[in-house]
């Protein structure tokens, strides 16, 4: 028989109910904030209410291979950085970066010089204080800064020691401290990252930070959108078809602006967008040409592409097909490519709703400042995202 429920009662469990189901949501999806070096500030702390995890870049991975270290450099410290966000905010020490890749590949190499790292890594865990770690190792397999000097096949090896890593960071930090990894974007670079690997892989970490931005790049030959909707497509649908759950991934924001020099008759024939650019890059090293740049809203804008970037700013166009915001500056021969605030709602139905992913990350959050306008939207969004969750529930 079942008993009657009072009103009141009624009442209690329907609103325990809804805590619940808005609790689920919230679990459910994250939002990620990349906290660097380079720009080491927040906004007040009631902008950051919808914040999950703070991840705070970074500390070297070769810090980890010496056995007993104790000390452990980071241009912060964890107890002051949760002391800028909401409590019951996760924070983790992302490892490595882009170029710092040679202690993950001393590390990686075999049980020993794995375990030595993954102890190491514990240690600091629970040195600092940290609720966890997020790998950045740019790129296991090859495709990273040095491929020039150091060719893909000699990095081979890697793409079976990566998971192996992993396996054992997992096992030295246990079930209850977050592993998270930043992963490529595009799939040129996705070399370890395949049907065999990805479900190896997805067994140790929490969730994978999906790197879509810098998906044009010095290596590149026509213009793009460096954060388009379609290349991020493209991005987590080839983990979801190499194995993850789309509810694992996590999509990239970028709090910065690129712009590439192109080749001036071509682009002014057709469209700008997939038109020829200069040689970017060294053919020979692999080193910048020049011929390229970038810079956060926190940074001040160099002054031989300011004027150009006035106009970008003012007289750029949303790219309906390929999705990304661009102008091309035919007076200097440059190709503008940025997010918008509007850009970046554009992502949450066409990305997020559409793969229903598991959360998003941003590089990074000072790099936003002092306006914090594009980290604003996102956050808005994302809270629009929670209340969709709920409703879903």
């Amino acid at each position: 028989m079942v008993p009657k429920l009072s009103v009141q009662s009624l009442s209690l469990l329907l609103f325990s109910v809804g805590m619940a189901l808005n609790m689920t949501a919230k679990q459910d999806l994250r939002c990620i904030m990349y906290f660097t070096g380079q720009h080491p500030v927040a906004p007040s702390i009631d902008q950051l209410q919808h914040v999950t995890h703070v991840a705070i870049a970074f500390m070297s991975p070769g810090f980890f291979n010496e056995p007993g270290r104790t000390d452990w450099p980071l241009f912060t410290t964890v107890t002051d950085v949760r002391s800028k966000f909401p409590k019951g905010t996760k924070v983790q020490v992302a490892i490595g970066g882009w170029g710092d890749t040679a202690g993950f590949s001393a590390a990686a190499l075999n049980d020993t010089t794995r375990r030595t790292f993954a102890e190491n890594v514990a240690s600091m865990v629970a040195a600092t204080g940290a609720d966890g770690i997020d790998v950045d190792w740019e790129y296991p397999g090859g495709n990273g800064e040095d491929y020039k000097q150091v060719p893909n096949s000699a990095k081979a090896w890697e793409i079976d020691a990566y998971p192996l890593l992993l396996g054992e960071l997992r096992g030295a930090l246990g079930p209850n401290k977050i592993i998270s990894a930043a992963v490529p974007g595009l799939q040129r670079d996705m070399l370890a990252f395949t049907r065999l690997t990805v479900p190896r892989i997805m067994r140790h970490v929490d969730y994978l930070n999906v790197m879509t931005y810098d998906l044009m790049n010095r290596r590149d030959t026509v213009t793009k959108h460096h954060t388009g909707v379609a290349l991020s497509l493209e991005a987590v649908d080839a983990y979801i078809s190499a194995g993850a759950a789309p509810q694992k991934l996590n999509l990239g924001f970028a709090f910065y602006i690129k712009y590439f020099k192109t080749v001036h008759d071509e682009c002014a024939l057709a469209s700008p967008i997939g038109c020829p650019t200069l040689q970017l890059e060294d053919p020979a090293t692999g080193k910048d040409l020049g011929r390229s740049g970038g810079f956060s809203w926190h940074d001040p804008i160099p002054d031989e592409v300011a004027e150009s970037f006035t106009k970008a700013v003012n007289f750029g166009v949303y790219d309906e097909d390929q999705g990304g915001y661009y102008y091309w500056d035919a007076a200097e021969d440059l190709w503008w490519t940025f997010d918008t605030p509007d850009a970046i709602k554009r992502k949450f139905p066409a990305i997020l709703g559409q793969r229903r992913l598991g959360g998003v990350f941003a590089w990074g959050l000072g790099e936003d400042a002092p306006l914090f306008k594009h980290f604003i939207t996102l956050s808005n969004e994302f809270e629009g995202r929670l209340h969709e969750r709920k409703d879903e529930l």
